[in-house]
């Protein structure tokens, strides 16, 4: 039996396997090729695949993203390493800009078919510089796929199916679940904008997605002592998001809770409670309720961090709102 994987080796095994299956998938990124990446996402890839498609770029984020749209512009298939989600704003212009609109632009005649990745999310005591949650940001652009797998066997698959994609796809990696440990399908289905119910429930619905799956297991076990079952919908899809597995959850529980890490004001739950409110309303017996972190940078600190992010305790108490 091969042993379960961690969620890094997950993404190497994926990029190894992607790139085995096809030449024209590339790496690029700051010290991805001999260094193995920061977090050690492409270890040996360098050995296996040669330095032509594991490239090491300079610290220049808006550099190395324009030059893998031009590279997807002209028939491969990169995927950028960002080190941090907050050092995105330095390529936005490669990304929002060009990568998304470059179908829409030129009438269907190209694409790009780019896969960016980059790690988000505390857990490691970074600091408001390098634990931000900015998957919103992309969800909201036409063009882009944003996911965000939460267990180790969709870091593989879901990766897989981001770098099969005709278009460009953020690929979103909570870094601390790097160290989690799961096995992987290499022949599961690599379905774009699929949900999954993590755990089957009467009572009330909890979607989430990333990190906060576990911090909702949790609270899911706490209500269950207490007789409340839980439904969890892992949304692993952001962008776009699988209206039918959530509507259809609602349906039954009759009562949401969404919870994420990012920030909650304007956040992806915002954007979930309102069609929730405009095309399932009449399933509701409450009000959707959200959990987010604070509108606010995140701090070194580990126990300020701690209180700052999203935990059982909060999901707990939302869901008893629900049902008061």
């Amino acid at each position: 039996m091969p042993k379960p994987l961690r969620y890094v080796n997950a993404v190497a095994q994926a990029l190894n396997d992607a790139m085995a299956a096809d030449p024209a998938v590339m790496l690029m990124g700051e010290d991805v090729a001999a260094a193995g990446g920061p977090f050690k996402a492409t270890r040996g890839l360098l050995d296996a695949h040669g330095p032509e498609r594991v490239r090491d770029t300079p610290i220049s984020e808006a550099s190395l993203v324009g030059a893998a749209v031009g590279a997807a512009l002209t028939g491969m298939k990169p995927v950028v390493e960002i080190m941090f989600m907050d050092f995105v704003t330095l390529a936005m212009d490669a990304v929002v800009n060009q990568a998304a609109k470059a179908r829409f632009m030129f009438g269907g005649q190209c694409s790009v078919p780019m896969v960016l990745r980059t790690p988000h999310g505390g857990g490691l005591n970074a600091g408001p510089q390098h634990s931000q949650c900015l998957e919103a940001w992309f969800a909201h652009i036409p063009g882009l796929r944003v996911v965000c797998p939460a267990t180790v066997a969709d870091a593989y698959s879901l990766l897989r199916a981001a770098i099969e994609a005709p278009d460009p796809v953020v690929v979103v990696e909570n870094k601390a679940l790097y160290a989690l440990q799961g096995d992987i399908d290499v022949t599961a289905p690599r379905e774009v904008g699929k949900a999954r119910i993590d755990r089957a429930g009467r009572d009330a619905t909890i979607v989430t997605y990333g990190a906060t799956l576990y911090a909702a297991r949790a609270a899911a076990d706490r209500l269950a002592a207490e007789g409340i079952e839980a439904e969890i919908v892992d949304l692993r899809w952001i962008q776009p998001w699988d209206e039918e597995a959530v509507f259809a959850s609602v349906a039954k529980t009759h009562r949401v809770v969404i919870a994420h890490e990012a920030v909650q004001a304007f956040g992806v739950g915002a954007e979930i409670a309102a069609r929730i409110a405009s095309d399932a309303f009449d399933d509701l017996d409450a009000p959707v309720l959200r959990v987010g972190a604070p509108f606010m940078p995140i701090a070194f600190a580990k126990t300020l961090e701690a209180a700052y992010l999203p935990d059982a305790d909060r999901i707990v108490a939302a869901v008893k709102s629900t049902l008061a």
